[in-house]
């Protein structure tokens, strides 16, 4: 009759799992059961059950749930499984700033748009549209968007051209006083050296109102159209302008006169160039132009005529 007792045939307990009685007599005295908070490479892990119990349920539960895992009937409700980052950008924004953002982007979009047609419609060759709203467009690019395309001409400006100006002016004790040459180009100059945003005025508008005369007025300083007589009081205006910025003639003093010129030399050719080009200054003088109250308005005199 076979022994019963497992002790004596050295075979593995089948209700301890990982477990295997010696038949050598090595057991541990007083029939201690050895350790199985670590099991062995051939032991099998016991299911955790401690979150089962909490609950009060004899389900055992996973630690670990998949996201896309059925809903038990211990979870509340109101539970909602984790599905991940949600919506980022536009989409995260209710409707109602949707709606407003797409809005935004409408209009900046037509604004656009619109703003480089009429840059187009500047610079191309003069057409239907341009004919006939010619008025609409130069409204919406001048002053700020003017385009000058000078320098990518066939004959791009070689020249440094410096307008100055002098002024005979009447002190308020009767006496007449000339004043010396003012540079305006080089105090326009030294006001944009170094300025990250100059103003429209400092780089172009001397530069446009001399432009404008030269266009309009021949070698003999003659008006060669009907616009010579604007340029004109264009240049007057502005000299009154720079002089009471430059308190020329003292303080009270009226312009009566004043009188422009122009210092025109040739840029100078890299060294490298065998071009030769002249060093020497060309002097346009223009004569005398007496300045009428109402060029005065604003300007130097303007307590000197109330």
């Amino acid at each position: 009759m076979p022994d019963d007792d497992p002790s004596d045939s050295g075979a593995t307990d089948p209700t301890i799992p990982g477990s295997r009685r010696s038949s050598s007599g090595d057991d541990p005295p007083g029939g201690a059961v050895p350790d199985r908070g670590a099991p062995g490479r051939d032991a099998m892990p016991f299911p955790d059950l401690s979150a089962a119990d909490d609950a009060g349920s004899d389900e055992p539960v996973p630690r670990n749930r998949p996201q896309n895992a059925p809903r038990s009937e211990n979870t509340p409700p109101d539970a909602q499984p984790d599905d991940g980052p949600g919506p980022a950008g536009l989409a995260a924004l209710s409707l109602r700033y949707q709606v407003a953002a797409a809005f935004a982007l409408a209009v900046v979009a037509v604004a656009s748009c619109v703003h480089l047609g009429m840059v187009f419609l500047h610079v191309a060759p003069s057409n239907t549209v341009t004919k006939e709203h010619g008025r609409a467009i130069d409204e919406w690019i001048y002053p700020e968007f003017e385009q000058n395309w000078k320098l990518f001409a066939p004959n791009p400006l070689q020249q440094n051209i410096g307008v100055q100006v002098r002024a005979l002016g009447r002190s308020p004790d009767g006496t007449s006083r000339e004043t010396g040459w003012y540079d305006l180009s080089a105090l326009d100059g030294r006001a944009i050296d170094g300025n990250p945003l100059p103003s429209h005025t400092q780089q172009n508008e001397l530069r446009r109102a001399w432009d404008f005369y030269v266009g309009t007025h021949d070698a003999e300083n003659r008006p060669a159209g009907l616009r010579g007589d604007l340029s004109e009081r264009y240049l007057r205006r502005i000299a009154v302008l720079r002089l009471d910025r430059e308190r020329a003639g003292g303080t009270g003093a009226v312009v009566e006169r004043v009188q422009f010129r122009s210092r025109t030399t040739d840029v100078q050719p890299p060294g490298w160039s065998d071009e030769k080009v002249s060093d020497r200054p060309v002097v346009r003088e223009l004569p005398w132009w007496t300045v009428p109250a109402a060029d005065r308005a604003g300007g130097l005199t303007e307590a000197s005529a109330r």
